[in-house]
């Protein structure tokens, strides 16, 4: 980029989440940039200067390149570099996309003043080496927290039985007041499915997160959204939509064309692949990764999974899987945040009475080698000091971060046929898919945001024992018509072991 000649009209609204707004180019297609945001009311005056709004950038490039890239494997990692911009090329911007912009999330408004930004390659819209004239998929899914809490620092044992996530939907079904969504929502579908590597359970989670989207799971095409549902949004779903772009990928399976095909196997054969892509091996050396799957409960009571299907119990996730390192780092948490607040009190404390030792601590970064040690060397048993309180605290944060991460699977249908089974290449099906998978959404959790997430988890599993599980009248509509009845119970078909 020019930076000097930077024009609004080269840029256009790309998406958005709770703290930053993304721009896209619209001649580079594979290039975006990630400005912050901060609440409206502090439109007229900004809650940090530019200098503190580059250190916070900077941290995020940091916390990426140096400590998730370790943990997750550098290969799935993009961090991305800051740029400085012309403050009247951001403030331009910003009326330009605000017409663009959900009303929903108008409550915060694009940083204008700092000139700071993330630029970043566009995952929606990758580069990959297989030509084709066929505009790429793209699908974005935020797994959340894949296991059950084992510690003994947990006070209720319903979180030992029932996932986080489908808590945390039945809060929000529960809760009054809440966004208009909710009251259509369901909370049938379990993120821990997605990470137990079963196939069957694989695909049934992947195909309740295209019937119940909400924010977790997007599909882009050629860089474009053409499927999810946002929290906050009155926008239904346009399940003929998606099948009508899905179907081109799939025409030629078992020699069918694709006026012929189902809509059950047209999503049959789109989930397969994208299986078929969380589970290919990739990713470097990581630190800090230990085997647990053999620990605590392997499945959520909540989720409609019937567990008398499955005939050979649950698969262990391949080592070199995106999935598989997801998981290893969110268990990073092996103390529940309920565990972890006595620690993050003997923090707060030592700090209240050495300020100065802030510093010493990094506990607002610097993330480098030195913040990655701290997390290596904590010890198993807690030795009463605030050096093992304040590694426990670090490692919780890198577990949050994992835990609300995205995974962004590109794919690209090639052409031609391989006869192996080499490289970035699927072939479940002709015509074959090469594709790319990437971890995006690595901010560092801020240490002081972990009274909220205590108050948050108290409510959440508080609003679930008080309600029994159980949902108001009439907030379970049926579900989208993806599958009929009798397609439900046969999720087994394309099934292979791995």
């Amino acid at each position: 980029m020019e930076l000097d000649k930077m024009d609004e009209n080269d840029w256009k609204y790309h998406g958005e989440g709770n703290k930053s707004l993304v721009v896209s180019h619209v001649q580079v297609s594979q290039l975006v940039l990630r400005l912050l945001k901060y609440p409206a009311e502090d439109s007229e005056n900004p809650p940090q200067t530019a200098e503190q709004a580059f250190r916070q950038i900077q941290n995020i490039v940091d916390f990426s390149s140096n400590v998730m890239s370790s943990l997750l494997g550098e290969k799935f990692i993009h961090s991305g570099e800051v740029v400085k911009l012309p403050l009247e090329f951001v403030r331009q911007l910003s009326i330009k996309v605000q017409h663009q912009r959900p009303a929903w999330r108008c409550d915060k408004v694009m940083d204008i003043y700092s000139g700071c930004a993330l630029c970043l390659p566009n995952l929606t819209c990758p580069a990959l080496h297989q030509p084709t004239h066929t505009p790429p998929l793209c699908i974005e899914i935020k797994p959340k927290c894949g296991f059950l809490p084992s510690s003994k620092h947990v006070s209720k044992d319903i979180k030992t039985k029932v996932c986080r996530f489908c808590m945390h939907q039945h809060y929000k079904v529960t809760t009054t007041n809440h966004c208009k969504v909710h009251t259509k929502q369901k909370y049938r579908t379990t993120t821990v499915q997605l990470h137990l590597s079963g196939l069957q359970r694989m695909h049934f989670a992947i195909r309740h997160l295209i019937e119940e989207p909400q924010n977790n799971f997007k599909i882009f095409k050629g860089g474009q959204c053409i499927y999810s549902s946002k929290e906050g949004s009155d926008d239904s779903l346009d399940l003929n939509s998606l099948l009508h772009h899905l179907r081109p990928y799939f025409m030629y399976g078992n020699n069918r064309i694709n006026s012929h095909m189902t809509g059950k196997a047209v999503l049959n054969d789109f989930i397969q692949v994208l299986v078929n892509a969380l589970l290919s091996g990739g990713g470097g050396d990581g630190g800090l990764v230990t085997d647990r799957r053999g620990e605590g409960r392997s499945f959520c009571e909540a989720s409609l999974f019937n567990k008398e299907r499955i005939r050979h119990g649950s698969q262990g996730l391949p080592s070199d899987t995106v999935l598989f390192r997801i998981l290893q780092t969110q268990m990073l948490d092996t103390l529940d945040i309920e565990g972890l607040h006595p620690l993050y009190r003997r923090v707060e404390q030592h700090l209240q009475d050495f300020p100065k030792e802030r510093t010493h601590h990094q506990i607002d970064g610097p993330y480098n080698e030195a913040f990655m040690e701290k997390l290596q060397k904590c010890p198993t048993d807690d030795d009463g000091s605030v050096e093992y309180a304040v590694a426990k605290v670090h490692q919780y944060r890198v577990a949050m971060t994992a835990k609300d991460c995205s995974i962004m699977v590109a794919l690209v249908p090639s052409n031609e046929e391989k006869e192996d089974d080499e490289g970035d290449f699927l072939s479940s099906r002709p015509p074959a898919f090469s594709y790319s998978v990437s971890i995006l959404d690595l901010d560092p959790k801020p240490f002081d945001s972990i009274p909220r997430q205590l108050r948050l988890d108290q409510r959440i599993v508080s609003c679930y024992l008080r309600t029994g599980g159980a949902l108001p009248k009439g907030s379970l509509p049926p579900l989208p018509g993806i599958f009929t009845a009798a397609e439900r119970e046969d999720c087994t078909l394309l099934f292979h072991p791995v």
